[in-house]
């Protein structure tokens, strides 16, 4: 009798999902175009990838200037598209976006040795269209096939280099933690559906809320679901896989890693465990059966930001210390997930948008760099500034505003975090993610002053370096707004306000 109860997927629901559905056609599209061109023609895929992801963003700016009020749930109740969703959508298609752009000037992808170049395009959007299912999951089935298939596309792109030993060691290590990390995390689901019969988020809530749930075995399921989705966003001590898959990986697949999943790991965490562990924001907050799942994940964020930060410390590679750099900035988000209030949440979306810009812009300089230098080691780097002053110009902004010093974005980005959690009186947090930014601001200002303030050795090459005309697009579009929002953020931080106020169950 079960089966009367059935929620059938609808051709309705299309109306609430024609982005995520133009990425996959999109995704077979560039697929076939690789196939018919037989790997000759490079530009149909690309241009394919570059059409669908503009075609999808279009519709979901549409969707949030004209659409949809409230929040739907979809596909048979296993989704909703709401605020948060839609915030995510653009945030996910931007990033998506810049990626393709960035990796058609890349050596690492484009070079003459490298093989089915086409399907890098096809398998970014394939990602992209992924990471938004993540963030509108509702259902612990799909919470686990969303993950896992942002995953296997995250294994193949870690290993694109196949004929390079880095990237193939990269992408076994990324398969192996991955493999872990989903088996813990499908016994704490496996567990959790078992002590209340139910799989939707809000179902659950109830079972919990009832009370007739062991404690102990709900803390349980809470260490161990907390577990896997803390390996997708890299936090300590679940960050073993990052430093070296970002080191091994192509480089615009490193700066994609460095924001996407971890940007659609904080969304699927803020609806899971928001929806499923807590009753309500703000004043009015519980946490079901008293368990202090917050002071976990505080302490994680303390341990996570100061483990990150301090091994940055000692890296001379600039991939690697961005890795590194990418943990620690884990630790700052995590901040806002404690709260249990929405100024939290908002600014966690708030300083994820910021994270974006200045994260894959400090990649994708890297990118730039690496076509000429082939190297990605600091030493390297010194008067690579007045080499290339513009690119030079860009990564002195994000490195200013990854570091968190006014009047850049980042400095904004954390002063909303930072405030939010001094409104709940969690100021040993606030302490701790302060220090960090002070010890920071030397490994970020060691690439400035290697830039800009060593002098070259006597015999060095200083000839100046001719970037591709698409790379400095790509940098000015991320360097303009991460300037820009340390100056005009009222607006960008309503959105992350708005999609908050309007985030469905």
């Amino acid at each position: 009798m079960e089966l009367m109860n059935l929620n059938i997927p609808s051709w309705s629901d299309l109306r609430f999902w024609l982005p995520e559905a133009i990425l996959c056609g999109t995704f077979l599209v560039a697929l076939l175009g690789d196939l018919v061109g037989r790997g000759r023609r490079i530009w149909v895929p690309f241009a394919v990838s570059v059409f669908g992801l503009v075609t999808a963003g279009a519709y979901a700016v549409a969707a949030v200037v004209h659409g949809v009020e409230g929040s739907h749930t979809i596909m048979g109740n296993l989704m909703v598209v709401d605020g948060m969703a839609a915030y995510f959508r653009l945030l996910f298609i931007a990033a998506g976006l810049l990626t393709v752009l960035m990796a058609w000037t890349s050596e690492e992808i484009m070079g003459e040795r490298r093989e089915n170049k086409g399907e890098f395009f096809a398998l970014t959007v394939l990602m992209t269209a992924a990471m938004m299912v993540m963030a509108e999951a509702r259902d612990l089935l799909m919470l686990f096939l969303s993950m896992e298939a942002v995953g296997l596309v995250s294994y193949v792109m870690a290993g694109y280099m196949r004929t390079s030993l880095r990237s193939t060691e990269a992408s076994l290590k990324y398969v192996l933690f991955g493999a872990v990390s989903s088996a813990i995390m499908l016994y704490g689901m496996s567990l959790l559906y078992g002590m209340t019969g139910s799989m939707e988020f809000d179902q659950i809530r109830v079972a919990l809320f009832a009370g007739s749930v062991d404690n102990f075995g709900l803390l349980v399921v809470i260490v161990l679901i907390l577990a896997g989705m803390s390996y997708k966003i890299a936090a300590v001590p679940f960050h073993y896989w990052a430093p070296d898959v970002y080191e091994g990986a192509p480089t615009p697949v490193s700066a994609l890693f460095s924001v996407g999943p971890k940007a659609a790991g904080f969304a699927l965490m803020i609806r899971f465990f928001y929806t499923t562990f807590a009753g309500g924001t703000d004043a009015g907050a519980t946490l079901v059966q008293d368990i202090n799942w917050p002071l976990l994940v505080a302490v994680m964020s303390v341990v996570t930001m100061t483990y990150g930060n301090l091994v940055a410390l000692r890296q001379t590679n600039v991939k690697r210390m961005l890795a590194y750099s990418s943990i620690a900035h884990v630790g700052y988000l995590l901040m806002g997930f404690v709260l249990l209030s929405t100024s939290g949440l908002a600014s966690i979306l708030f300083y994820l948008l910021i994270y974006t810009l200045m994260n894959l812009g400090a990649f994708f300089f890297v990118v730039a760099i690496n076509n000429h230098l082939k190297s990605e080691e600091l030493s390297d780097y010194v008067g690579v500034g007045f080499r290339a002053p513009w690119a030079g110009v860009a990564m002195v902004i994000f490195m200013a505003s990854l570091t968190g010093v006014p009047p850049f974005a980042g400095f904004v980005g954390k002063f909303y975090l930072f405030t939010a959690a001094m409104d709940k009186q969690l100021f040993w947090l606030v302490i701790a993610a302060a220090l960090n930014s002070v010890v920071s601001l030397y490994y970020y200002f060691r690439v400035v002053r290697a830039l800009f303030l060593t002098k070259p050795a006597d015999g060095a090459d200083t000839s100046p370096l001719k970037l591709h005309w698409l790379q400095y697009v790509v940098l000015g579009v991320l360097a303009v707004p991460t300037l820009g929002l340390g100056l005009f953020f009222a607006q960008f931080k309503a959105l992350a306000d708005a999609a908050i106020g309007v985030m469905g169950g």
